[in-house]
């Protein structure tokens, strides 16, 4: 109740009690102020709850996505027509299928067709070789004797290559005839053909692939150019993989920017020893650009502003306490603080929403 309140009171009394009653009166209207006063300047203990500051290693990353794909993949079409003949796996035993692992050097496939082989005539090719290998070394000890020319030699010489670009010409069409793992790596895919049907140019036969490493093509923003360098470390994660976190490494980085995206490529190479992750996966890749072996670090969200300033409330015994507090790095709605706070200190992380500087407090965890 308040002054006017009082002042706009009218009184009615018989005039020999005016006096008596009208003091009774006010004594109650002030009794009455003092309590609705006394209950207003009462300060009411906040429920908050608190969290010990100890310094711990902390890094900022940056998160980008995209899809991995295998280091080394090949996929292979018929080059010549013939009849086509599955080969055995000789870790299995039995005929080559999808999943199987393959060793550089198998022979996965052949296709057989005379006509081609003959064609190839790389038995004489041989023999015309070695013909003019022993012809030459003939030409050379007779040179050194004065027994032929130059022109005759040469000439010899001459013959020698030819022989040799014919035989190598017949071994690359004969190979023609097979299809050779030229690397280590696990079948993909390959299409089903009848053993002994004739097949054509040009027909798929088999892909494979190797993703014991693999790789992760990306886009970082401009902004972005002065944080990143090759080696740096990056944490792969996929939402079917929820408890493996797999390591990679930048590989590669462009030098150019996008000027439409303003943004520049990179390259990540990534470690797959198990295989978990697939070529065709779509991955989060965090990316290290700083790292702190000791610093304090709060989360982000009970910080608040006044004007240009950062604060947070600490606990002393049974006060809050306003800091003010400079920040450092800024990773996953957690901060760095690097001037205001000390270790040891009691950061209040729930309830400091209505708080002011003096605040009483209930730490309630």
């Amino acid at each position: 109740m308040n002054k006017a309140n009082i002042l706009s009171i009218h009184f009615s009394f018989p005039k020999g009690k005016l006096q008596g009653g009208f003091f009774i009166l006010f004594l109650l209207v002030l009794s009455a102020c003092g309590n609705e006063a006394g209950d207003f300047n009462t300060d009411v203990a906040v429920n908050v709850s608190v969290e010990e500051l100890k310094r711990k290693p902390f890094e900022q990353t940056m998160v980008t996505t995209g899809t991995v794909k295998p280091s080394q993949e090949f996929s292979y079409k018929s080059e010549i027509a013939g009849e086509y003949f599955l080969q055995t796996n000789p870790r299995t035993g039995h005929k080559f299928r999808m999943g199987d692992k393959v060793k550089k050097g198998d022979v996965i496939i052949k296709i057989e067709d005379e006509e081609y082989r003959n064609q190839t005539n790389i038995e004489g090719a041989k023999l015309d070789l070695d013909i003019s290998e022993m012809e030459y070394k003939k030409q050379q000890a007779l040179y050194e004797k004065g027994g032929v020319t130059l022109r005759e030699l040469v000439n010899s010489e001459k013959t020698l290559v030819t022989a040799r670009q014919a035989y190598e010409t017949a071994k690359i069409k004969l190979a023609k005839m097979k299809v050779t793992a030229p690397f280590d790596g696990i079948i993909t895919d390959l299409p089903y053909y009848s053993n002994g049907v004739r097949i054509e140019t040009g027909q798929q036969l088999i892909s494979y692939m190797e993703y014991s490493t693999v790789v992760m093509d990306m886009n970082l923003p401009e902004n972005q150019m002065g944080k990143v360098g090759l080696k740096q470390e990056a944490r792969i994660m996929n939402y079917s993989l929820p408890d493996d976190t797999l390591t990679g490494y930048i590989s590669e980085l462009s030098p150019a920017i996008d000027e439409e995206t303003r943004s520049f490529k990179g390259r990540i190479e990534i470690k797959n020893k198990d295989l978990k992750l697939r070529p065709g996966m779509f991955v989060k890749a965090e990316i290290v650009v700083a790292r702190r072996d000791s610093a304090l670090v709060i989360p982000k969200d009970v910080m608040q502003s006044a004007g240009n300033r950062k604060y947070v409330f600490v606990a002393q015994r049974e006060t809050a306490r306003r800091r003010y507090i400079r920040t450092g790095m800024e990773n996953n709605g957690f901060v760095e603080v690097t001037e205001g706070l000390k270790p040891g200190e009691r950061l209040i992380i729930k309830g400091y929403e209505t708080l002011r500087d003096r605040s009483k407090i209930k730490v309630i965890r």
